[in-house]
């Protein structure tokens, strides 16, 4: 038995080409400007407010804003101003006009009377409990989900038809409610007109948003709350405009010591200076043994034995024969994918025997015991010698080549 000897350890490895060291540093730019933009999210993350901006925004163009209400209104001969500052908003309330806005949770209660106090008509596109309480309209109530229609005498309700509201509310005492359930406990819209002052609170966030104002009768119910005027001031509020002493809207920054972030900034200028550092270098190769070679006879040797073993003397004559073929069809000047009978049929011809002599030795049943086998393996031998010594005789008259 021939023992598998491994060759030759590569004593040397070529240095890393030019293109190696392309790669290289490119990923190490890479890797620099992955930490330069981390460093700067955290940072942006640390020091920027939470934004209000889009939600029940005049000028919002995303899902939540409500741009397309107020072009509607506009559409409808209503003049639509935008304020984000409430004194601006307070100063262009005249006797003719609507004062928009959502829950203005970044006022005081003193800063929201005082915006409202200059207007006859407000209107209140979202609320909270302290807001429901601060104007003494009601409180929350439950019931919310299925479609209503305005159920009340309230005249601009008349052509709105049923909307589906994310939010009841339970009126107080001198409170009107429209839009209730079926039950009638909870209202959609709460209004209340006394002192002459009429003052609305509606949950619009998704009623008044872009994407639902074109679902059922949203967008009626935005024109009648808001188009009963030839002028609306829609009060936006935010953080910028907050009237909230001693109090800041609170950020990561301002909830974390004010050494985190230098001390995150200089983790990661450290990170940075350890991967340059330690960091993997592209130099020489690692040597290795080379694979192995097996020689051709190896393989052969070893399936025979575990043919011998196996006792199989039909896997070993197709074996036998599959190779046989496959010679054949070469000294035969056959195509590879010739097949057994074309092959019977070539070599008759080019052994001047009757075609037909030959099918049952190359395409017949395989010999099932060893001597058999034997016997077979021979005629195949035979058969090959013959072929190739068919091809040294000269040509004989009448005969074939």
């Amino acid at each position: 038995m021939t023992t598998l000897v491994p060759e030759p350890v590569a004593s040397t490895v070529e240095a890393p080409d030019r293109k190696t060291r392309i790669r290289s540093i490119v990923g190490w730019a890479v890797v620099v400007a992955l930490v330069v933009g981390g460093a700067f999210l955290a940072i942006r993350v640390a020091t920027t407010a939470p934004s209000w901006h889009d939600a029940l925004d005049p000028e919002g163009v995303g899902d939540t804003g409500s741009m397309a209400l107020a072009e509607i209104l506009r559409r409808q001969g209503v003049e639509v101003e935008v304020h984000r500052s409430r004194i601006d908003a307070a100063a262009a309330v005249d006797d003719d006009t609507t004062l928009v806005m959502a829950n203005p949770v970044t006022l005081t209660d003193d800063g929201v009377e005082e915006i409202i106090s200059s207007a006859e008509r407000v209107v209140f596109l979202s609320a909270g409990t302290h807001l429901l309480s601060l104007l003494d309209m009601g409180d929350n109530a439950a019931g919310a989900g299925s479609t209503v229609s305005a159920r009340c005498d309230v005249a601009e309700f008349a052509q709105v038809g049923m909307i589906r509201p994310d939010r009841m509310f339970a009126p107080a005492d001198g409170v009107q409610g429209c839009f209730r359930d079926s039950e009638g406990d909870g209202a959609a819209v709460l209004i209340d007109d006394s002192d002459g002052v009429r003052r609305t609170v509606v949950d619009g966030a998704r009623l008044f948003s872009n994407a639902r104002l074109a679902e059922d009768g949203n967008a009626a119910l935005g024109l009648a709350l808001l188009g009963q005027t030839s002028k609306v001031v829609w009060y936006v509020p935010s953080y910028e405009d907050t009237d909230i002493e001693a109090e800041s809207p609170e950020t990561l920054g301002t909830l974390t010591p004010d050494w985190l972030t230098p001390a995150i900034l200089l983790l990661l200028m450290t990170g940075l200076a350890a991967g340059l550092w330690r960091g993997r270098r592209f130099g020489p190769l690692v040597a290795e043994s080379l694979p192995v070679t097996v020689r051709a006879s190896e393989t052969m040797h070893g399936r025979a034995r575990l043919t011998a073993r196996a006792g199989d003397a039909a896997h070993a004559a197709e074996a036998l024969r599959d190779g046989s073929r496959r010679r054949l069809a070469k000294r035969l000047g056959l195509a590879v994918t010739a097949t057994a009978d074309e092959i019977a049929d070539a070599a008759a011809d080019r052994l001047r025997i009757p075609r037909g002599s030959l099918q049952n030795l190359l395409a017949g049943d395989l010999p099932r015991d060893d001597t058999s086998l034997i016997l077979y393996a021979r005629q195949l031998a035979e058969l090959e010698a013959s072929v190739d010594n068919s091809r040294a005789l000269p040509d004989t008259p009448g005969g074939h080549s």
